[in-house]
């Protein structure tokens, strides 16, 4: 066997499914989540990115997109139907092989060592970047929230400058767009060759992923019990937005529902696809959850349904209160209270923004870690990275690792990017999955199967397709999130190249 054929061998060569379960089953991972616990990661996921992150850049449209409209609730259907194929794809796998790392441990069972290898950092891409959008987001929300208190709190703090609260990248923006001179609204450093070094950064979103980060490592049960809190306090912001708006809503404001006809309808879908990544978060638990057999495909099932019925009720009473060109992007929902003169209530919006975002921001840096952990248990990854701590039983290590990236990253990632990059690392993940279940089903036929797909192989296919044409209506309209994503994927090939195909044949030895 020549060398060429040895290399392309190991490419192709899968971890059994036996070996992953096995793996998964030794795991000094504590088994501590409950159905209940489980849901609650998928809500504190799901809801808060699409209710208080993307929904308003969905409906209004950016210089990059179209915008839905009022048709947004077509948009959210639409992104709903490609999530259940995909998630009816994830429960039957899920429910297979309950281990650590998600679509990276499914494909390493089914597609080989090069695929679970792209897959694993495509998921970084989906998590990791994706928090970037969040936190930037949980900054909004924080500033419109200390604006309540101008006339208590001291004015350094209500109104801190800008160059502490935004990224280089959208301090160029914002001067940009208001014909404001950089050197006024930002400190440089004055390097040798007349090189000049902004200084911004988003303090508060650095603080929170911190915070978070400390959070993780402590433990995912302790973890868990904030975002139950958080999930309780954004539900009620959002059932009672919903109840109250309803008196408001005028139905002439949904005409014309569809301004931009099918491509604001297509392009909201992609946009508001980035709200659904939370019930792939669930299935990143499985090794710490008591019966992950039974209740990640109820959980995951359960939080797609949930969610997508709170997302159409808060899309028709939010376009049905505010004309879709008097949106606001940042904060929608408490703009539109404040447009109907409920000052006070709109203040209420923001505690629940922050409470949605800071749980959603907990549960994408969990996956990160735990996907992160599964990847350098398997030595594409440095073996010391997954090391567990002695009193908390959690990965420290990785979980440090997974934070500085979104700190890293967040210092020069803009924000509109950063959530469609997020999107593409989704959908590619989604397809995977779905492929994932039609291999298994050639390849371990008798292989118990706790949950299956229904109108298999179609349902999966289904999946594959919608995922694709979603992708498709990004990619034609030469958006720039398509062409970071296509570099994103050439890394990953290198650092697979130059280390983790070396590291893999040494722990073979």
């Amino acid at each position: 066997m020549n060398k060429l054929q040895v290399i392309f061998n190991n490419l192709l060569k899968c971890k059994s499914p036996q070996d992953t379960v096995e793996e998964g089953s030794k795991s000094e991972l504590k088994k501590t989540l409950s159905i209940f616990d489980l849901i609650v990661l998928g809500i504190a996921a799901v809801v808060g990115t699409g209710i208080f992150t993307i929904i308003g850049s969905a409906i209004v449209g950016s210089s990059d997109a179209a915008g839905a409209g009022s048709a947004i609730v077509i948009s959210m259907v639409l992104a709903a139907v490609a999530s259940v194929f995909s998630a009816l794809s994830y429960s039957e796998i899920a429910a297979m092989m309950p281990v650590a790392g998600s679509a990276y441990a499914y494909t390493y069972a089914t597609m080989g060592e090069l695929m679970a290898w792209m897959v694993g950092w495509v998921l970084m891409l989906e998590y990791a970047i994706g928090n970037i959008t969040v936190a930037s987001a949980w900054t909004g929300y924080l500033v419109q929230f200390l604006k309540g208190f101008q006339h208590i709190l001291p004015s350094w703090v209500v109104n801190f400058p800008l160059w502490l609260r935004n990224d280089y990248r959208s301090m160029y923006e914002l001067c940009n767009r208001y014909g404001w001179d950089v050197h006024d609204k930002m400190p440089f450093v004055h390097l040798p060759f007349g090189i000049e070094l902004p200084i911004a950064a988003n303090l508060p979103a650095i603080g929170i992923v911190l915070i978070l980060t400390i959070l993780l490592i402590k433990g995912i049960k302790e973890s868990t019990k904030v975002a139950t809190i958080m999930v309780g306090v954004n539900m009620f912001i959002i059932l009672s937005f919903v109840v109250v708006g309803a008196f408001y809503v005028r139905p002439e404001n949904w005409v014309p529902f569809a301004p931009n006809g099918l491509e604001g309808i297509f392009s909201g879908a992609f946009i508001i696809f980035f709200a659904y990544i939370g019930f792939d978060a669930i299935s990143t638990a499985a090794e710490e959850t008591k019966n992950p057999q039974r209740d990640l495909p109820i959980a995951i099932m359960g939080t797609l349904f949930l969610c997508t019925v709170l997302y159409v009720c808060v899309a028709l009473v939010l376009t049905g209160v505010v004309p879709v060109n008097a949106i606001d992007i940042q904060a929608p929902l408490a703009h539109a209270m404040r447009f109907v003169g409920i000052d006070w209530y709109a203040g209420l919006i923001s505690v629940g923004a922050l409470c949605a975002l800071t749980s959603v921001l907990l549960i994408y840096q969990l996956g990160t870690t735990r996907i992160l952990y599964a990847m350098s248990r398997d030595h594409f990854l440095p073996k010391s990275w997954n090391a567990i701590h002695e009193k908390f039983k959690t990965p420290h290590i990785m979980t440090w690792v997974s934070g500085l990236i979104v700190i890293l990253c967040g210092l020069f990632m803009d924000l509109n990017i950063s959530a469609e990059l997020c999107n593409f690392g989704t959908f590619t993940s989604f397809i995977v999955i779905c492929i994932a279940v039609l291999i298994l089903r050639k390849t371990e036929p008798k292989r118990e199967r706790p949950f299956k797909v229904p109108f298999c192989p179609w349902f999966p296919i289904f999946g594959i397709l919608t995922c694709f044409a979603l992708m498709y209506c990004k990619f034609s309209a030469k958006a720039t999130s398509a062409l970071y994503f296509i570099i994103w994927l050439a890394v990953g090939v290198l650092i697979y190249a130059l280390y983790s195909y070396k590291e893999l044949r040494r722990s073979e030895k």
